[in-house]
């Protein structure tokens, strides 16, 4: 089962405080670049993998999507959303990720923003969104960037001229990672940029887009804290389409 680390309280108490999580798409840097690749909505069936407070979903149904499905393995995070702004064409269903069963064709988008980096058998997860977008359907999804998974701790060090740098640890070495970030024993997968590639390709997707997001020069130009993250890509974007 996906570890429901988000259903530990002090780590959701933790994640309640982040400006994502109070300001929902807003707050989340990443937001503007996976806008972007979102298709038309108007109309259609969308499913949200791992949809938290359920922004995503809520925004989908505003932006004209006649049915959106929000799927999370966390009790604390379905609460949250379903006592906000309740709307009759948008369900939260409590999933396991890792063990998924979607009806064929029966989503035109899915979604997902910062939740497969959990997922072990995240080939077989992609196997089951591919088998539920109709022919034409598209996958839109953000992941930890690799080298944000794979860090040799502390994190964040310096080099002999002061600078801070982000070093890696086992780049090539893939598998379970466990953090310490909000609250101890966090576990996620790390892979590899080459990895999620051929696990899209495999699941039968077509590979549309791949990002290494970083913030724009606007973007740090009003919050000036996100300059660092220029050091290294703090997410992996990518379109995938059926």
């Amino acid at each position: 089962m996906t570890q429901n680390i988000y259903d530990d309280p002090s780590f959701f108490a933790g994640y309640t405080r982040l400006r994502r999580s109070v300001e929902g798409l807003d707050g989340a840097p990443e937001w503007p670049a996976l806008r972007v690749l979102v298709p038309e909505l108007a109309g259609r069936r969308v499913v949200d993998l791992g949809c938290g407070f359920g922004w995503f979903c809520r925004w989908a149904r505003h932006a004209g999507a006649a049915q959106v499905l929000g799927l999370d393995v966390s009790e604390n995070m379905l609460a949250r959303a379903r006592a906000t702004d309740p709307d009759a064409a948008v369900t939260y269903r409590r999933a396991d990720l890792e063990r998924l069963d979607l009806p064929a064709a029966s989503f035109d988008v899915a979604y997902s923003s910062l939740a497969l980096h959990y997922i072990e058998r995240l080939d077989e997860l992609l196997v089951q969104v591919r088998r539920a977008l109709v022919p034409g359907g598209r996958l839109v999804a953000s992941v930890e960037h690799p080298i944000f998974t794979a860090p040799s701790a502390p994190g964040w060090t310096r080099d002999e001229t002061g600078r801070e740098v982000w070093p890696v640890d086992r780049y090539l070495d893939e598998g379970p990672r466990t953090t310490n970030w909000l609250a101890e024993g966090v576990v996620k997968q790390h892979r590899t940029i080459g990895t999620y590639a051929r696990l899209l390709l495999r699941a039968g997707f077509t590979l549309s887009h791949l990002e290494e997001w970083g913030p724009t020069a606007q973007q740090i130009a009003e919050h000036p804290e996100y300059a660092i993250e220029r050091e290294r890509p703090a997410f992996l974007l990518f379109a995938a389409d059926c």
